[in-house]
């Protein structure tokens, strides 16, 4: 079987193909970052505008890189939600009309599962169950993932992501859109524990997570606070290290509270260096398993949509639904694989 997978849930638009027997053939991603620098953040209406130029071309180009014809795939995997709905639907209704148009089926997936399995695509995969740490610029969420389809939320935030998070401080403190990693960058320099920021909410039992209040600490510090370089490193030190901190406590609880010793954490905030340094030392105490996707695969990308249809058509879950996208969708409420 090879599947085409089609992601285009936000301000990525990306194309995959997987093959059951050679696996990952190809991975293209174009980033609309430039597009929405000068705005701070994501326009809805620019992202699926955008998306209408871009999928046609892109999913032409990846079926030439690879030397096939549309004829030679055997199913359609597209990102349905949760993500902005004009962005879905571009890529909902040329997945639909893809299949269609080939007489394939077609398949509908979760964005957070697809995040969730990326580390399948890795030569040193995780095995099921697992506890799983998903940090992107839309959803922070504690998974405890027991077999594909089998998933219990522990814990999410309550308001702010963690990637949103990062972008907004990386704004203030005079970085480009999108920051985050700019900020974990600017970190580096940072002296330790010139500044000291609250790890909220691990004072309270439970998984649940924020970082609203987070967010207005480190903005009154930005505001009072000199604007020279040392100055803003510190900062940013201080901020990151508040979440790293944070987010490793809350999987640590996750991990006693399930028993298991297996943690993966995927989403674009994953391929955070600090995070995966810090949850290397926690897991190595704890005599446990850490897997991370590769930097390519923590972002929205189409191999981990290609990957997760690959999964579900195989077990036969294709879809003749009409083109429907689900803006909002819980992880909890997909079927299960037998």
């Amino acid at each position: 079987m090879r599947v085409l997978g089609i992601e285009t849930s936000c301000d990525e638009t990306s194309v995959a193909i997987y093959d059951q027997c050679q696996g990952l053939l190809v991975n293209k991603v174009y980033s609309q970052d430039s597009l929405h620098a000068d705005y701070g953040g994501v326009v809805p209406e620019l992202a699926a505008r955008d998306h209408v130029r871009k999928i046609v071309p892109l999913i032409l180009s990846t079926l030439r890189q690879v030397y096939l014809k549309p004829e030679d795939i055997n199913g359609i995997a597209y990102t349905a939600g949760p993500g902005l709905i004009g962005s879905l639907l571009v890529g909902a209704t040329v997945a639909r009309t893809f299949a269609y148009a080939c007489k394939i089926p077609a398949i509908d997936i979760h964005h957070m599962e697809a995040h969730l399995l990326a580390p399948m695509l890795e030569k040193k995969a995780p095995e099921f169950p697992f506890v799983a740490l998903l940090v992107s610029g839309g959803h922070t969420q504690l998974v405890f993932a027991s077999n594909i389809g089998e998933y219990k939320i522990l814990g999410e935030s309550i308001d702010d992501a963690v990637g949103e998070v990062f972008d907004k401080i990386a704004i203030l403190l005079g970085l480009k859109y999108p920051g985050g990693a700019l900020l974990s960058q600017m970190a580096q320099q940072g002296i330790t524990d010139r500044y000291i920021f609250p790890r909220p909410m691990i004072d309270r039992p439970g998984l649940n997570l924020s970082f609203s209040g987070l967010k207005t600490f480190a903005v009154n510090t930005i505001m009072s606070s000199a604007h020279d370089v040392q100055t803003h490193a510190d900062i940013a030190r201080a901020f990151e290290d508040a979440i790293v901190e944070t987010l490793a406590i809350k999987c640590r609880r996750a991990l006693d509270q399930t028993g298991l010793k297996c943690l993966v954490v995927s989403g674009g905030v994953s391929a955070n260096h600090a995070l995966r340094a810090y949850l290397a030392r926690m897991m190595h105490i704890l005599k446990g398993k850490l897997f991370f996707p590769s930097p390519e695969f923590c972002t929205d990308n189409g191999a981990m949509v290609a990957y997760t249809g690959f999964i579900r058509l195989k077990a036969g879950l294709f879809s003749d639904l009409p083109i429907l996208v689900r803006p909002r969708w819980s992880l909890e409420s997909l079927p299960r694989i037998r």
